[in-house]
């Protein structure tokens, strides 16, 4: 089968996107894994990136409910103080977000104020696009995360993505992450076991490229097998360590997406795998009509998930090494638009979340007055986060992967 043949199977079936494909992303068996565990700093920690796909609403997640000129801006759309879940005398988070106001009472909830970049861009690809590279004049072809992988030394198994394509953010120069979606990958009808094993099969004579797509191929077959590996081998009897019975970790039911790949990160780090850094996601934030309905529950559905990820991550040693940053591309405008919705905006809130991070307010808020044509103007460059995360839980120096961009967030840590 031709080069191009195989590339059409790969991208259309959304199991590898381009750049990986170029990069040759790669995946090992749960042994291979396993065998890596005993030489990874037990100190070391692991970072988990939840993308909000769509443009959350940053002013309707974090409230502003004490500045008058919130409410003025969205009239039928702002929540009253009386809804709102009070974190001091000017703010409060969304109403569905209950689980992350205990953890912000517990001091383990960090909210960074005012995230953006500059000169801003509202299309949702290319601000994407410039978050996943790090680089907002001009977006490169390799994620940050790939270029820390290229790094740290290529092996797909320390970036894993538990998301339908594996997103450019992994994809490095010469090395790429690993994609695993949550469900089982569907062949189109008619491909059977040994076509399907064709496609990863190396031919006699055949070029390089055609190796390489091949290869990625049968990688990611493998990475199915590692997860699969690792579902089998969890010890589903065994006792927490406050003598209760694991919770169940089916992905099926009435669990959200969102729970199922935290789920399966949860298991990879209970099980010791050598990954530094995962990749889970939520989409469906673009809330251009009838926003707070929508936003609820989009929200509720993210703070059920985190609040169980993290309290599960609480009872073991490994679990408390683990940080959650969650992101999305960008925010609103401030003012609401005639449909009850809101259109695209600039800066928002990032939210992070582990047992090592400084719980609180980080950053400045950004003006709901002073505007830029009408959104917020960011005052926390989101490279400060990314460098203080590849320093202080990825332990390797900002500077080769984000250009030697020099800002940080030294009071996250």
């Amino acid at each position: 089968m031709d080069t191009l043949t195989r590339r059409k199977f790969l991208l259309t079936s959304g199991v590898v996107g381009a750049s990986a494909l170029a990069a040759g992303a790669g995946a090992y068996g749960l042994r291979d894994v396993l065998d890596t565990a005993g030489d990874r700093d037990p100190e070391s920690r692991t970072l988990v990136l939840v993308t909000l796909y769509g443009g959350n609403d940053g002013l309707n997640t974090v409230i502003p409910y004490g500045d008058p000129a919130y409410a003025a801006a969205r009239p039928e759309l702002a929540y009253p103080a009386g809804e709102v879940l009070r974190l001091d005398d000017d703010f409060g988070l969304n109403p569905a977000l209950v689980g992350l106001q205990k953890r912000w009472s517990g001091d383990g909830l960090a909210i960074v104020r005012g995230i953006g970049y500059p000169k801003p861009d509202r299309s949702h690809f290319r601000s994407m696009d410039i978050w996943h590279t790090a680089q907002p004049d001009r977006p490169g072809n390799t994620g940050w995360l790939g270029r820390w992988l290229d790094a740290a030394g290529g092996d797909p198994r320390l970036a894993v993505s538990f998301e339908p394509a594996l997103p450019p953010l992994l994809a490095g120069a010469s090395s790429a992450g690993a994609s695993v979606p949550v469900t089982d990958r569907k062949a189109t009808k008619g491909l059977s076991t040994e076509t399907l094993t064709a496609f990863a099969a190396a031919e006699a004579g055949e070029s390089a490229a055609r190796a390489r797509a091949a290869a990625c191929f049968a990688d990611l077959r493998s990475v199915d097998e590692m997860i699969r590996e690792v579902r089998d081998s969890a010890d589903a009897d065994a006792p927490d360590p406050d003598g209760e019975e694991a919770p169940a970790t089916a992905t099926g039911g009435a669990r959200t997406p969102l729970d199922a790949q935290l789920d399966l990160v949860a298991q990879c780090v209970e099980a010791g795998v050598s990954t530094r850094v995962f990749s889970v996601s939520l989409g469906g934030f673009d809330t251009h009509a009838d926003e707070k309905q929508l936003q609820a529950v989009l929200l509720g559905q993210l703070d059920r998930a985190l609040t169980g990820f993290t309290d599960r991550m609480s009872r073991s040693e490994a679990g408390r090494k683990v940080v959650v940053a969650v992101y999305s591309e960008f925010g609103r405008r401030v003012r609401a638009n005639a449909s009850d919705g809101t259109d695209h905006g600039t800066a928002s809130d990032l939210l992070l979340l582990g047992a090592g991070v400084r719980g609180g307010w980080h950053g400045e808020a950004p003006s709901l007055t002073d505007l830029d044509d009408g959104d917020l103007k960011y005052t926390t460059d989101f490279r400060d986060v990314y460098a203080t995360l590849l320093e202080r839980v990825l332990d390797t120096d900002p500077g080769p992967v984000l250009a030697d961009w020099r800002g940080r967030l030294s009071t996250l840590f």
